[in-house]
């Protein structure tokens, strides 16, 4: 009996704890719990701490191409820039770098005119400066330097799981509760973004799609132009290869709807001083400017500051171009040097100011992302997949438990007890590691009841036939707990494995059936097995010696 008498108090126990977390869920969110509570109830309080995914709660959904060559593009622009600085070092001749087709080959650099003599120092500076490179010779003295596969592939997939760090910390810098954000396993280099809730689904787009790559480079004197032909006029129409042309339309002045810089072009240097690599972690913050306009001040790290100060101490006197996303946003003369901090004025609102602070202490996209597919689901549609779901479960169960008590009798009641039992589990732990619940999630609530009387019908029709071979109610179900335990144990670890892969290769709402239907499982392996037999031990201490037992 004082055996027993545990058991009972550790079940008592794990419900007093589970039912808690329904309500009140993890530590961390008591507060919010309490409040909810008081304002709205005991069903706030669930809803606070069990969360509604997409097809339930309504949002966004999207699915992003990640363009991978761009971070190749970038990586081999800078393989010039480090190939063009070693050249120099040892005055080897040539006739032009370049990029023969940047958009189908980005891995791809071209070195023309190079002297015969100097065939072995490029071959050196090749295999110390750019070891992940591949080098072949051409026709006139000209040399291919190609990245190699293994580097551009893990270039490529790094480009991904960059952009879903970037888009995860931009999104929740906005506070979306819940999102989803991984890799899509349906296509290449693929991103799917789930937004439960999300009331302004243009603004989050365009956060997310902002490369927001901020770039400190020197302007060229004479701009703005007017038009690309007058940018080109001082160099006959063709384009200094240490220069790139890029507008001066910014996104503040698309945001305040005005267009004074909406057709100005400016050269500037195709190298950047510093970029936004350079700035410190959490760097960037909405100020003012001297008319007391909305500005984003920026810090540097330290190595970014001694690049920075170097720059504008052998360019006093000169114009500097803020770029961002390849627009010049502001142009400047240098007056000083400066070392660790800058600041981005221009027409922006606070809304704008505020999305660029975020954007910059976010990172920048290592590539452009485009929208391949995008839903919405409204909140209506969430609103009757939660009562159709909620209903099917509760008319399910309620099914189930009027049957075991109609066919088991007695037995019945132990088994509808464990059956209440593994849902405030299940619905417990859904509350305690805010475990999204979707419109699957639910299916797997359901499906993990029907799996729970299974494992009582197989218990029970085990007892059944050990009394009819004539065996005392003890031993009818100390046998049929002992027989039917590996049967249970092999239905459910077979099926907790399923969920489990599911849950690695699946996506959404497919991951949040796993996880309910694995857990469930758990549980139900807990309350088919150790509270049932706990319970029909103390209906059997309490009967007397040859008592029959109602099964």
């Amino acid at each position: 009996m004082k055996k027993q008498g545990w058991k009972l108090i550790l079940i008592l126990g794990l419900l007093a704890i589970f039912t808690a977390g329904i309500f009140v869920g993890a530590p961390d969110s008591w507060d919010r719990s309490v409040a909810a509570m008081k304002s709205g109830g005991w069903l706030a309080g669930v809803q606070q701490n069990i969360h509604l995914g997409l097809d339930l709660r309504g949002g966004t959904h999207l699915i992003l191409q990640v363009v991978v060559n761009d971070a190749v593009n970038a990586e081999t622009d800078q393989a010039v820039e480090r190939l063009k600085g070693e050249l120099s070092k040892k005055n080897i001749a040539y006739a032009d770098i370049q990029k023969p087709d940047p958009a189908n080959h980005p891995e791809q650099v071209l070195l023309k005119g190079v002297p015969p003599e100097a065939t072995s120092d490029v071959r050196q500076i090749v295999s110390d400066r750019l070891p992940e490179y591949d080098l072949a010779s051409g026709a006139e003295n000209s040399w291919t330097v190609t990245m190699k596969s293994a580097a551009e592939n893990a270039l490529k997939d790094q480009a991904v799981t960059q952009a879903i760090e970037t888009i995860r910390n931009r999104i929740d810098g906005l506070g979306v509760s819940e999102p989803v954000i991984q890799q899509h396993g349906l296509g290449e280099y693929q991103i799917l973004v789930q937004l439960p809730g999300v009331d302004d689904p243009a603004r989050v787009k365009d956060i997310m799609q902002s490369t927001a790559l901020l770039e400190i480079k020197q302007a060229m004197a004479g701009g703005p132009y007017p038009s690309e032909a007058a940018a080109l006029a001082g160099s006959n129409g063709v384009l200094p290869p240490d220069q790139i042309l890029l507008k001066g339309k910014s996104a503040a002045a698309a945001t305040s709807g005005t267009a004074d810089s909406a057709d100005q072009f400016y050269l500037v240097s195709r190298a950047s001083a510093i970029t936004g690599r350079d700035m410190r972690a959490q760097g960037a913050s909405v100020t003012q400017d001297e008319q007391g306009r909305p500005a984003v001040s920026f810090a540097l790290t330290a190595e970014g500051g001694q690049k920075f100060g170097n720059f504008t101490g052998s360019h006093v006197n000169e114009l500097l171009a803020v770029v961002l996303d390849n627009k010049v946003m502001e142009v400047a003369t240098i007056q000083e040097q400066i070392r660790d901090s800058g600041r981005i004025t221009g027409r922006f609102t606070p809304q704008a100011a505020k999305d660029l602070t975020l954007i910059l202490n976010s990172g920048s996209l290592p590539a452009t992302i485009r929208y391949l597919e995008e839903r919405t689901v409204g909140p209506s549609l969430g609103a009757d997949s939660i009562k159709a779901g909620v209903q099917a479960a509760i008319i399910g169960m309620l099914a189930v438990m009027i049957f075991m008590l109609v066919y088991y009798r007695g037995a019945g009641i132990n088994a509808d007890l464990a059956l209440f039992l593994n849902l405030v589990i299940l619905l417990g732990f859904l509350g305690f590691t805010g475990a999204t619940l979707t419109l699957p999630g639910i299916a797997g609530v359901i499906l993990t009841i029907g799996m729970g009387v299974d494992s009582n019908v197989l218990i029970f029709e085990r007892i059944r036939e050990e009394l009819r071979a004539g065996k005392t109610a003890a031993a009818a179900v100390e046998q049929g707990f002992g027989h039917a335990w590996l049967t249970i144990v092999d239905t459910h670890v077979t099926t907790i494995v399923s969920a489990a892969i599911l849950f690695v290769f699946g996506t959404g709402p497919v991951r949040g059936f796993a996880v309910t239907l694995a857990f469930g499982l758990a549980a139900n392996l807990f309350t088919a097995v150790f509270v049932s037999r706990t319970i029909f031990n103390w209906l059997l201490s309490r009967k007397k010696p040859g008592e029959a037992l109602s099964i």
